[in-house]
């Protein structure tokens, strides 16, 4: 049976959200919260508890769940009375950690699936707990499994499955070796200083703490940071344990009558060579369970690393002749033919009848094609023509998923003019778990890239340099993706290799953005409120990287936009957030490395605020020249074209600047958020997708240019309808919201994503 899903339960991606798992796919589903439960009150303890008793210590089971709760919700005192509770439902929550000082010295089990738990050591006071489930917990990775299986000796159940080997492993066999590593490394390296001031054994700890972290390694990379966790716990309780048997020598040697009132002790103390502890080689197999994410993981910092290469990136070749590419893992897997399921329009397709285009052909000639934005907009006309129907993102490739929601798309800049030609068909899109690069002229889907439980929403391009040993650098086209997780992916996708990645959050990545003037800055926005410009840097031939945060720009709501302006890239970013346009300062040649908003700009249509419509969100933004700003909001039924330059100059110092509109578009009239539009400069060009799968397009001419400052509305240029291509046995599949939209340098090709997982090829036959 063919089930269209319905527009209205739609769940754009920067609603705070939260996931389910149902037949190995992730679904969205917003957590209710029930305002009379923000706090909890003994009555509510009591009526939520069993067996019903009228004091807390009787109580053995609660059930919180679902009630909205953060960490600061959790009533420690009143919860510490539950001397005897054992079994506690903290599922479908808001929780961060558990709150500090929390005694439940009965506990055996704690359900905290489904919440935004990001530090498991807070768990560690529950040392009697037998089961835990921290399911759909999706800022955890198995790090933060291995550290709660160590910090909790009785724990058997994680997540609904038994633990037993593994925790015999990770407790006995991985610490036992991970202490001879560290003892061997202060053994053949460090003493304790003589004599030992409190500045020199602070020292010495620094130093061999930071020495071990460095150097033992055990285990799969994606256990890196649970390995450096554990060391640098092991190391600290070493080094203790030699100060306290010095002391305790000490003491014994004070004649009495003294005192150590902190002056240096002359004594000297052989380190006490720890006992063996009886463990399996080094060389052995763990019992380490399979990996359900990338290395991925969660820096305990929140500093950025400072490098991102992963330790299965590719190394140099022993063989010269052989490409470091070929010793990679490679993410990257050309797909199959079922992969790409047969919706295109070329061969099924309902013809649509094309209404008669307004506007006039001025000029005819063919401007000349560049990489570089051009001055002149090219008044040519264009007619659009779809050409392929694509669902390529389905969950385990399965024709049936019409549910997976596709966020964004970009085209493959080329390296220098001489390449144009041969790559501006080249796009990219992602959705749900994957990264699928699309040959927009063939309809091939020429590689694809995942992640499970992923969900990528945005991408961004740019051109980085290639050092080559003995060589000259060279430039090569470097994708990165972001989405749920807050860890950006790094894809070179003519190499077939996704090389690196680096966390920009611990929260959600909404948006990328790469600055057309320095191509190794990227910008990224999320969910916790922060814009973050991160450099680069070049990559060498084995794809070594180094990444470092330049600045942090603090919003009040989430940025689903990013804009650079194309006369002051490097001096200021506009950013569209949920709750408006905020534009930001991000001149390097100051000392803040964190800001705020330098203004905000303002629109007409924030007067139409009511009770129940918000005209703040601002969802579409983009450049149509270097002045020229087209940006919109979803309940406002139309596009505002605005000069930068002019709202720019009115700011003098004001915190709020009114836009300085030229002119207003006519769009759809929904109330669907989210539904981004996109510009091609060299022809003067804008479109926006409806909820209806119809593209809005308006051809900027000097025509229309003329009608600017007329205070009416200017209709579009031409509504392409929804394709409606055919699926066998069920007919035409109707349109759904258009995501997101893109063009490619030259208007040859255009590509709209949908709501239910479609991607859409227009090819302009014009051109």
């Amino acid at each position: 049976m063919f089930l269209l899903f319905q527009v209205d339960n739609r769940v754009p991606h920067p609603f705070p959200i939260h996931y389910i798992a149902s037949n190995n796919l992730l679904l969205p589903c917003i957590v209710t919260q029930l305002p009379a439960m923000a706090k909890i009150t003994e009555e509510v303890i009591i009526e939520k508890g069993t067996p019903k008793v009228k004091d807390l210590e009787q109580i053995k089971s609660l059930n919180l769940s679902r009630l909205g709760l953060k960490t600061k919700d959790l009533p420690v005192h009143l919860l510490s009375r539950c001397t005897n509770l054992e079994k506690l439902d903290l599922s479908g929550n808001m929780l961060q950690e558990m709150p500090v000082g929390l005694c439940l010295p009965s506990l055996r089990v704690l359900d905290c699936s489904n919440n935004d738990m990001e530090d498991i050591t807070s768990l560690q006071s529950l040392t009697i707990l037998e089961e835990l489930n921290l399911e759909n917990n999706i800022y955890l990775t198995i790090n933060d499994q291995h550290k709660a299986i160590f910090l909790l000796p009785k724990l058997r159940i994680f997540s609904g499955k038994g633990i037993g080997p593994l925790a015999n492993h990770i407790r006995h066999v991985t610490s036992g070796i991970l202490k001879k590593r560290v003892v061997e490394i202060w053994e053949g390296s460090y003493g304790l200083p003589n004599p030992p001031t409190t500045e020199s054994l602070a020292k010495v700890e620094k130093n061999f703490i930071s020495d071990a972290c460095f150097r033992v390694k055990y285990g799969p990379s994606s256990l890196s940071l649970y390995t450096k966790w554990r060391v640098e716990m092991i190391a600290k309780e070493h080094f203790h344990s030699l100060i306290q048997t010095k002391e305790k020598d000490n003491t014994q040697n004070i004649p009495t009558g003294i005192k150590d009132n902190g002056v240096c002790l002359q004594i000297t103390l052989t380190p006490i060579k720890r006992m063996s502890t009886d463990v399996e080689a080094d060389s052995q197999t763990g019992c380490t369970p399979k990996r359900a994410r990338l290395s991925a993981t969660t820096p305990t910092k929140a500093s950025p690393r400072k490098s991102s290469r992963l330790q299965n990136t590719p190394q140099k070749a022993d063989n010269p002749v052989t490409s470091p590419v070929r010793n990679a893992v490679r993410n990257l897997a050309t797909p199959t033919k079922q992969q790409r399921t047969s919706l295109r329009e070329s061969a099924k397709t309902t013809p649509q009848k094309r209404p008669t285009r307004t506007h006039s052909k001025t000029e005819t000639n063919t401007p000349e094609r560049t990489i570089k934005t051009q001055k002149t907009i090219s008044a040519e006309p264009v007619c659009l023509q779809p050409l392929h129907v694509l669902q390529c993102h389905s969950k385990q490739d399965d024709p049936n998923d019409f549910e997976t929601q596709i966020w964004a798309c970009a085209f493959e800049p080329a390296a220098d003019i001489s390449d144009c030609g041969n790559w501006d068909s080249t796009v990219a899109t992602c959705g749900g778990e994957t990264v699928c690069f699309i040959d927009c002229e063939t309809g091939n889907v020429l590689k694809k890239y995942k992640v499970p439980g992923e969900e990528f929403f945005s991408l961004a391009w740019s051109s980085l340099l290639m050092s080559v040993k003995g060589g000259v650098a060279r430039s090569c086209s470097i994708l990165a993706a972001a989405g749920k997780r807050g860890v950006v992916k790094l894809i070179h996708s003519r190499a077939n290799l996704a090389f690196g990645e680096f966390r920009a959050s611990r929260r959600a990545t909404s948006i990328l953005r790469f600055s057309p003037r320095q191509s190794s800055y990227l910008f990224t926005g999320g969910y916790d409120k922060k814009i973050s410009l991160w450099d680069i840097g070049d990559i060498d031939q084995d794809y070594n990287f180094k990444v470092s945060q330049l600045l942090v720009l603090e919003t009040s709501s989430t940025p689903l936009h990013l804009a650079l302006p194309p006369s002051s890239a490097d001096k200021h970013l506009i950013t569209a957030c949920d709750d408006g346009l905020l534009c930001f300062n991000i001149q390097l040649n100051t000392n803040t490395k964190k800001r705020t908003m330098q203004m905000e700009v303002t629109f007409p249509a924030y007067g139409k605020k009511d009770k129940t419509n918000n005209y703040r969100t601002i969802d579409g933004l983009c450049f149509l020249s270097d002045d020229v700003v087209a940006s919109k909001s979803h309940m406002q039924g139309s596009i505002y074209l605005w000069s930068w330059s002019r709202t720019l100059a009115s700011s003098s110092g004001k915190k709020k600047v009114s836009a300085e509109i030229l002119a207003e578009l006519q769009w759809s009239n929904t109330d669907i958020p989210y539904l981004s539009l996109n510009t091609c400069p060299s022809h003067g060009y804008l479109v926006c997708g409806d909820e209806k799968g119809r593209l809005w397009t308006y051809h900027v001419t000097d025509h229309m240019k003329a009608n600017f400052k007329s205070g009416k509305t200017i209709p579009t240029t031409e509504v392409l309808e929804w394709p409606s291509p055919v699926r066998a046995g069920f007919g035409p599949v109707e349109g759904h919201s258009i995501n997101s939209v893109a063009m490619n340098q030259n208007l040859r090709y255009l590509v709209a994503l949908s709501d239910n997982n479609m991607v859409v090829v227009w090819k302009n036959v014009a051109s």
